[in-house]
């Protein structure tokens, strides 16, 4: 078990370096770079920029160097802990990031947790009571959360807001607690925002995970052995929680994987619409002024997040699957 961990370990780091190297040269593919889209932009407000500052500009950021070269200095600062300076900013991509990196963890795993915690249950009894009244209304729901978008969702929700109680449902943070330092009060605003866009965020995948999981159970329960498990007098719901339910379960621990970086990317319009302030809105703006430092360090760690989720998947399915650690031991 030991060295499967450090195997799939060893196998994450190498994951993450090629990601990087991907994830670099993917912001280079656009024509131009960020002095041509930052001279591009003054030039739309009327300034002029000479020949002389772009090349100035050029080699303050090393853009006139090989890519190869760009990317050397950049992952050799990336693994000292160091995500040089945001073009567009000023700054440093971590002062950048800041609290949004954090705020995106937090959307992030409350959405996860929501999904799980609702798409799990109702997985479950749409199973076991199949073609019940329940079932249709749950296939229903599943459907139409599956076919409306998220931003669209959020748009609704933010309409009736105004409209039926006049409140701002948009945001993370009250108007008093915008620009305000952390503390006990300003998390606990958080707290009370943070719902409504994890519950949007998670309704999509919540939709298909009820569906995987109905299906994985229904076809669990067909099974010999709940048969026979049923024919030695079990209770019924320890015949169906002790072994299908586990069985069925595979699916939803090896979503983790995808789950993580795609609250993140997935979220740019939900975020822009409610006005949250994460990650996405942050990467869509890099992207758009190539900014290839700060762009660069999000889509590294979107590939890190899915790295991390599906290694945290694969520990999860060693310990919820004896056949798993059967064929890690043999």
């Amino acid at each position: 078990m030991l060295t499967y961990t450090l195997q799939r370990f060893g196998l994450a780091l190498i994951t993450i370096w090629a990601i990087s190297v991907i994830s670099f040269v993917i912001i280079q593919l656009p024509p131009g770079d960020f002095v041509d889209a930052y001279i591009a932009s003054l030039s739309a407000s009327g300034s002029m920029v000479r020949q002389e500052e772009a090349q100035a500009l050029r080699q303050l950021y090393g853009l006139d160097q090989p890519i190869w070269v760009q990317y050397w200095k950049w992952a050799s600062r990336v693994a000292q802990g160091d995500f040089g300076t945001s073009m567009e900013w000023g700054r440093p991509v971590t002062e950048v990031l800041g609290d949004r990196l954090w705020l995106t963890v937090a959307v992030s795993l409350a959405a996860i947790f929501l999904t799980w915690g609702i798409a799990l249950p109702i997985g479950i009894y749409s199973a076991v009571r199949q073609y019940s009244m329940a079932d249709y209304a749950f296939t229903l729901i599943g459907f139409v959360g599956l076919a409306v978008p998220n931003f669209l969702l959020a748009l609704i929700i933010m309409y009736f807001g105004f409209v039926l109680f006049d409140l701002n449902v948009g945001g993370l943070f009250s108007a008093e607690y915008q620009l305000a330092p952390w503390s006990w009060g300003k998390a606990k605003d958080l707290m009370a925002h943070l719902p409504l866009p994890a519950l949007i965020l998670a309704l999509a995948g919540t939709a298909q995970l009820i569906r995987i999981m109905r299906a994985n159970l229904l076809d669990e329960l067909r099974r010999p052995y709940v048969a026979t498990a049923r024919a030695r007098g079990l209770a019924e719901w320890r015949v169906i929680v002790k072994y299908p339910v586990r069985a069925a379960l595979n699916p939803f621990a090896s979503t983790i994987g995808y789950l993580l970086p795609f609250v993140v990317s997935g979220s740019i319009v939900v975020s822009l619409v409610l006005s949250l302030p994460t990650v996405g809105p942050l990467l869509l703006r890099a992207l758009v002024a190539q900014d290839m430092f700060l762009a660069g360090t999000i889509v590294l760690l979107l590939g890190v997040l899915t790295v991390i989720g599906t290694f945290i998947s694969d520990l999860i399915l060693m310990w919820i699957d004896p056949r798993i650690r059967a064929g890690i031991h043999g």
